[in-house]
Order: C-alpha cells, then sequence, then structure tokens
C-alpha cells in the first residue's frame, strides 16, 4: 500500500482529491489533514509514500510545511497545490525541494500523472538506498586492533576532504575496504566510485581504458568511448595496483591530476573531469621510482595521504571478530544455519602462518563451514585448514 496525506484547508478540495486519488487505485491509501500543523504533526508520527500540500491555509502556510517536513522527512516527495495566482511562490517552492505542484482545480490526468510519478521516485530512493547499505555492508572493515582501529581513524578524519589517498599493504589485506569507506564517507558518495585494476588490463589498452579513445583511433576502435576517469565524474576512480601500471598512462595520469583533464585516445580535445583518485598497490613504489619503473613525480601526486594495511598475521587479535563475521556471511550466502568455531578452533586458526592474508582466512573458513562438525573444533581444522 503506497501511503499518501493530503494537507488542505478546503474540505471540498480535501474529498475531490481524495475521490480522485483513492478511485485510481486499490493501493493507495490517502489520509487528510485540515491545516499545516495538522500536516506536520501526521508527517512527524507516520511514514508517507506521498505529500499533497495545499499552498494558502491558514496556522501554517504550505511553503513552512514543506521547509519542516523535508527536515523531518527528507525523502518523502512533496506535490503543492496551488490557486492560479499563487504561480510564483509555487515555482519558489521548486527550489526548496517540493518535487512538483498541481494548480487548482485539479486537472485530473495532470494529478494521477504527478501522483504516480512521486511515488515511483520515492521507491526508487528507497531502493538505492537499500542498495547502498547493502554495499557498505559488504565493505565493511572488521577489527579492533590498533593498526584497524588507526586505519578507521584516518578515513574519518580524511574522507570528508579531496585529497590523494595511496593504499599500501600486501595482497589480500583489503585495501578496498578502505577505498569504498573513503568514498561511502564522503561528499562524493552520491556519485558513482569506478574501480580500476590497472594489473589485469593489457598495457597497450590501459590508456584507452583511462580516458577513453575516439573511433578510428586504433585497430578495434569502432566507436567513440568514453573511459574510466569520465565515468568517474563527480565521484571517485580506485586505481589498485598502480604499480603495474605503464609509464606513458602514468604521464597521462599525472596530467589528469595536475589539471583535471584528460584527453581520449586518439583525440586533442581536452575533457575537464571532476575525480577523486585513490590509489593502492602491493608494491614499494620508492623502490619502483630507483629502478625507473613508477614516476616519482605521480607518487608524490598520489601520496598526499599513506594508509598503510598491515598483513593479517600482524593483526592476530582480530582473527576471532573476521572468523565470526565470515562464519555468518557465508551462512546467510549460502541459505544455511551460522556455524559456531571452538574457543580451541578459534585459538589454533591465530596461530596459523596467514601468507594470504584475510583473503585466505576467508577460504579457510567456508572450507571448514562445508567439511567440519555442527561446531567446528580444533580437530576440524587441523584436518581441513592445513596449508
Amino acid at each position: 500500500m503506497s501511503k499518501i496525506l493530503i494537507i488542505e484547508d478546503e474540505a471540498a478540495i480535501r474529498r475531490v482529491l481524495k475521490k480522485i486519488i483513492s478511485e485510481e487505485s486499490d493501493s493507495y491509501q490517502v489520509e487528510e489533514a485540515e491545516d499545516g500543523l495538522a500536516g506536520i504533526e501526521a508527517i512527524k508520527n507516520n511514514d508517507y509514500d506521498l505529500v499533497l500540500c495545499d499552498i494558502k491555509m491558514p496556522k501554517m502556510d504550505g511553503v513552512e510545511v514543506l521547509e519542516k517536513a523535508k527536515k523531518i522527512k527528507p525523502e518523502t516527495p512533496i506535490v503543492m497545490i496551488s490557486g492560479h495566482g499563487d504561480l510564483d511562490t509555487a515555482v519558489n517552492t521548486m527550489r526548496l525541494g517540493a518535487f512538483d505542484y498541481i494548480s487548482k482545480p485539479p486537472d485530473l490526468n495532470r494529478l494521477l500523472n504527478t501522483v504516480r510519478n512521486a511515488l515511483d521516485r520515492k521507491e526508487l530512493v528507497v531502493e538505492n538506498k537499500r542498495l547502498k547499505k547493502k554495499v557498505s555492508k559488504n565493505y565493511e572493515m572488521i577489527g579492533e586492533s590498533e593498526a584497524i582501529t588507526h586505519i578507521k581513524d584516518m578515513i574519518e578524519k580524511v574522507a570528508a576532504t579531496d585529497a590523494r589517498v595511496l593504499i599500501t599493504g600486501p595482497n589480500g589485506t583489503g585495501k578496498e575496504l578502505v577505498a569504498h569507506w573513503l568514498h561511502e564517507k564522503s561528499e562524493r558518495s552520491k556519485g558513482p566510485m569506478i574501480e580500476v585494476n590497472c594489473a589485469a588490463i593489457p598495457a597497450e589498452l590501459i590508456e584507452s581504458e583511462l580516458f577513453g579513445h575516439v573511433k578510428g583511433s586504433f585497430t578495434g576502435a569502432n566507436k567513440d568511448r568514453a573511459g574510466k576517469f569520465e565515468a568517474a565524474n563527480a565521484g571517485t576512480i580506485f586505481l589498485d595496483e598502480i604499480g603495474d601500471m605503464s609509464l606513458s598512462a602514468q604521464a597521462k595520469v599525472l596530467r589528469a591530476l595536475q589539471e583535471n583533464k584528460i584527453q581520449r585516445v586518439g583525440s586533442d580535445k581536452d575533457i575537464k573531469v571532476n575525480v577523486r583518485v585513490v590509489a593502492a598497490t602491493n608494491k614499494d613504489l620508492k623502490k619502483e621510482i630507483e629502478e625507473g619503473r613508477f614516476r616519482e613525480d605521480l607518487y608524490h601526486r598520489l601520496a598526499v595521504i599513506l594508509v598503510k594495511v598491515p598483513a593479517l598475521n600482524d593483526r592476530r587479535e582480530d582473527i576471532p571478530l573476521l572468523v565470526d563475521f565470515f562464519a555468518n556471511k557465508i551462512a546467510q550466502e549460502q541459505g544455511t544455519p551460522s556455524k559456531k568455531f571452538s574457543h580451541q578452533a578459534v585459538k589454533l586458526l591465530q596461530e596459523y602462518d596467514w601468507t594470504g592474508n584475510i583473503r585466505e582466512l576467508r577460504n579457510v573458513v567456508e572450507r571448514l563451514i562445508i567439511l567440519g562438525e555442527k561446531t567446528v573444533s580444533d580437530n576440524d581444522v587441523k584436518l581441513f585448514a592445513s596449508k
């Protein structure tokens, strides 16, 4: 059921609006408020999918209702109802966040189309929030060790800025989690987060992948194509394994950072981009610089903030929390009851040499859930978690 509130001081108009909307669909539940004060109270105490609000009302006019409602329930679409002489005010309400406005007397088709569009918009907003929460949970950083607490504190300080961040650490430690949290806690979270694995793209294609290309610029370029920097505009681009990027691509990335401009392969036209760059590597970039494989000027552009993600062997105190997290997550993914791990089993896992870091631990937990007893024991760990 879609819950709709009509705020209107004229009873006759309220009845007409309620009749039109109620007859349109059995899934519309329509409630009424006779003035702005009553409307605000209703909004405070209920979750409406749509509010229709008159502008000229006693006690509290529609503009004030709109401003208050947007603070109380910012995601709820509000359609303003105006008399013919109130059009300037109605347009002003659009600037204040109204979804739309309808003139009195309401046109039937216009009213119903507006109601449908507003409800669709609300559903989309709710779905986006649900998906965003789901993404956040997928990229949750688990741990209470001093090293992880330090990283979380850094993210809190850095995320709100546009400072570029270089994340270092061995493979499998969760560098991408840091990148995602930097994005999600930033002002750019409403924009895209575009990930590029520089090690997975052939050297001859990395520039096209990052900056796009124009038709005919190379064999196989059958049409113009935007690159990842353009796709990440107003958001964040995450350059994973940047230590594997070719020197020619590094030069172009450096220009993009210096001038906020890129050029597609085969074109001399500048394209402005507004992108925050977060990079990650498992390599020692200072050593790569010494050996001529990485540009020192690019390193200094990227490493405004350095975040070092520790190996799992350096944060063994987090293993019990990680085991519990992965056990629940894997059970949820597989649609099976979560298994408990005995204290001795977890203690034994803490003693292992985790060369594959968190990625390896997750695989071992999954193996133990599948092959172990109802409560995973230290004996299960000895049998099934061996290297």
